[in-house]
């Protein structure tokens, strides 16, 4: 490998391991354009050490390494989210008061694509401590002139429980991204459970947007991720946890939305399953 595009490698995997590239889709993009820089069974063992937790990074760096060009796969990409932006529009009413958490491109894109096509909604999202990737899609949503509200984490169920009859904050549905998509539900940002939990019980449906290139059978980790990103230098005896993802099981999910449409999520699964 020459000694420039080593660096750019090296740059590339601190960069995923860091958090710095960050969503799925986004990690699987840069993970195999790293791999073309050098095509080896070393790059890519390399790749899959920085984040265990991407099925769709693990899915594109095995086409690649079975020999699908990078344009392919890159186009792929393009072309589902297109469709997921699609089929999301479909979803979104005027007037709708959407939630989201963390940051998911498949979320924010879709959301952008419904205002550009003059849908009036506005969005509810968390701030998603400790390291504030809701204020990426709060950025990305206000610049598109959408009318964005943040809460801290701690207070998402202000946005939704409907507390009387005359309270207009709550939500009407959820869209939220995953990092995995497994047979029994998914693997998001840790918080995505009890959202998704609380939203089931006053009957908010949440949508999972994804490429269903992240859909695997595999076991998928729990990332745990530094502890000085909570509390650098804590005290004695205090002790702290870090996961960064969690699960959220499919009885809480009205729908996934994908390449393949809006779908049930016994209904996902068999589609992929049967690609296999």
């Amino acid at each position: 490998m020459k000694r420039e595009d080593k660096n750019k490698f090296n740059q590339i995997v601190e960069d995923i391991k860091s958090i710095k590239i960050q969503g799925a889709r986004n990690i699987a993009e840069a993970a195999v354009k790293a791999y073309f820089l050098s095509p080896s069974k070393s790059s890519k063992n390399s790749l899959l050490k920085s984040r265990p937790t991407e099925p769709m990074m693990q899915y594109v760096l095995n086409l690649a390494e079975a020999g699908t060009p990078l344009n392919k796969i890159l186009l792929h990409s393009k072309d589902s989210q297109d469709k997921i932006n699609k089929f999301t529009f479909k979803l979104v009413k005027n007037e709708d008061k959407i939630f989201t958490h963390c940051h998911s491109s498949s979320v924010s894109n879709a959301l952008v694509y419904a205002k550009k096509k003059r849908k009036k909604f506005q969005v509810y999202n968390t701030e998603t401590r400790p390291l504030y990737q809701g204020r990426k899609t709060a950025r990305e949503l206000g610049k598109a002139g959408i009318k964005v509200t943040m809460f801290v984490d701690s207070a998402a169920a202000f946005a939704l429980e409907k507390q009387s009859s005359k309270d207009k904050i709550f939500a009407n549905k959820i869209f939220i991204g995953a990092d995995a998509l497994l047979n029994e539900g998914i693997i998001n940002k840790v918080g995505s459970y009890q959202i998704s939990e609380l939203a089931h019980y006053n009957k908010i449906p949440v949508y999972i947007l994804a490429d269903s290139w992240k859909f695997t059978s595999d076991k998928v980790p729990v990332e745990q991720r530094p502890l000085n990103e909570i509390w650098n230098k804590a005290p004695k005896n205090v002790k702290i946890k870090n996961p960064a993802f969690e699960f959220v099981p499919k009885k809480y999910i009205k729908g996934i939305v994908s390449e393949f449409g809006v779908q049930s999520y016994s209904d996902f699964v068999k589609k992929c399953k049967k690609r296999k």
